[in-house]
């Protein structure tokens, strides 16, 4: 059986609504978190298919995370080999980085659910199942676009919302896999700063997530399993 390992950088950022269509392309998933004393020894060359989430931190806090540049060193080699990856939020920051693009504050917190916008690109790739539903956005860090990646959404707050290379390499800032995981409310709780920053209300966050984020996961899903059905060997 293939195998997928899901990095992650919190315990309450999973890959939520993503594992269905991952179980269901074949995958027997594992799992490791960066505070794991294993982490560092972690060959993230050797998976089938590797999914990092996301985290609070930011990829420059290098002085913070000691195992921030041994993650962009192991995820360049897999990159150069062309492996199948996806990343999400701080995960496709980690892609950027490893791909060689600028990763920083970016100035505002994107926090809520809107849509984001597709372009030509983007509406020719499994992301036209996003098309017009409202996505959990939850970030105030961007990166510029790597060299030799196609540009697939934006949003009107940052340009940078997902991107591509080929088949095997898919980046998105933002969180389609969210919308049914009760640990949203851990997001609620242990964020509960960024709400403030953002100027967003808690019990509108909790409408909002129980009017769009059905339709956020099924959409995800949707994109998530063409994606896969589409890897190269």
């Amino acid at each position: 059986m293939k195998k997928a390992l899901i990095v992650r950088h919190v315990p309450r950022e999973g890959a939520a609504g993503f594992l269905r269509p991952i179980e269901a392309a074949g995958y027997e998933i594992e799992r490791i978190d960066v505070a794991s004393p294993d982490f560092l020894d972690a060959d993230l060359c050797t998976p089938d298919l590797l999914i990092m989430m996301g985290g609070p931190m930011g990829v420059y806090e290098h002085d913070i995370h000691s195992w921030i540049p041994h993650q962009i060193e192991k995820l360049a080699a897999r990159l150069e080999q062309d492996l199948p990856t996806l990343g999400v939020c701080l995960g496709s920051q980690m892609i950027a980085a490893a791909l060689g693009a600028r990763v920083y504050p970016g100035g505002s917190m994107e926090l809520g659910f809107q849509p984001v916008m597709l372009n030509g690109a983007g509406a020719d790739s499994p992301l036209r199942h996003l098309d017009g539903v409202p996505v959990l956005h939850w970030h105030s860090d961007t990166f510029d676009l790597p060299v030799g990646v196609d540009l697939l959404a934006s949003t009107t707050s940052y340009a940078h919302q997902a991107f591509r290379r080929g088949r095997n390499l898919l980046a998105l800032q933002f969180h389609a896999e969210m919308g049914e995981d009760p640990r949203f409310e851990d997001w609620l709780t242990h964020f509960w700063a960024d709400l403030d920053i953002a100027r967003q209300c808690g019990i509108a966050l909790r409408q909002d997530h129980a009017d769009h984020g059905p339709g956020a996961v099924a959409a995800g899903r949707a994109m998530i399993g063409e994606w896969l059905s589409g890897l190269e060997a």
